[in-house]
């Protein structure tokens, strides 16, 4: 009796765990052209990470780049924010995982403008590309770097 209990709860709980996960994700917005298709690809490994997305299309992305606080030259085809970080391009969504997680003093990440092989951007070869931590006086630094 108590071991057919303990079973029914065991799985109770691991029905219930997906639920949780899911309302705990955080949620991405993404301001993107409505043309754009690597936007779309970006926002699909998002979701295939863990994220909950809300994609808003507008005219100008860039608009949003600047009320994130990342430099024009940082720029790319879109730009997501997520709990107070900007996020411009391609960024892997392990990077962000880790910025959330280790919470720095900053504006966010950035992948300048769209390598080949960056999330979204899959294609005929993989290029070599930094993802930049924003810091928050502008200045950048490598946050990561793949190859």
């Amino acid at each position: 009796m108590i071991r057919r209990l303990f079973s029914r709860a065991a799985i109770a709980a691991a029905l219930c765990t997906p639920m949780f996960a899911m309302a705990a994700a955080p949620i991405i917005e993404v301001f993107k052209s409505e043309s754009c298709g690597c936007c779309g690809a970006w926002v699909e490994h998002l979701k295939a990470n863990g994220f909950a997305t809300r994609v808003v299309n507008v005219e100008n992305p860039s608009d949003y780049r600047e009320r994130g606080g990342i430099p024009d030259k940082l720029g790319s085809c879109h730009t997501g924010m997520v709990q107070g970080y900007a996020i411009e391009g391609h960024v892997p969504a392990s990077d962000i995982k880790r910025l959330l997680a280790q919470k720095p003093k900053a504006k966010g990440l950035a992948v300048p403008a769209m390598p080949l092989g960056s999330p979204g951007m899959e294609g005929p070869r993989k290029d070599p590309y930094d993802v930049l931590l924003v810091q928050a006086n502008g200045q950048t630094k490598v946050f990561k770097h793949y190859n």
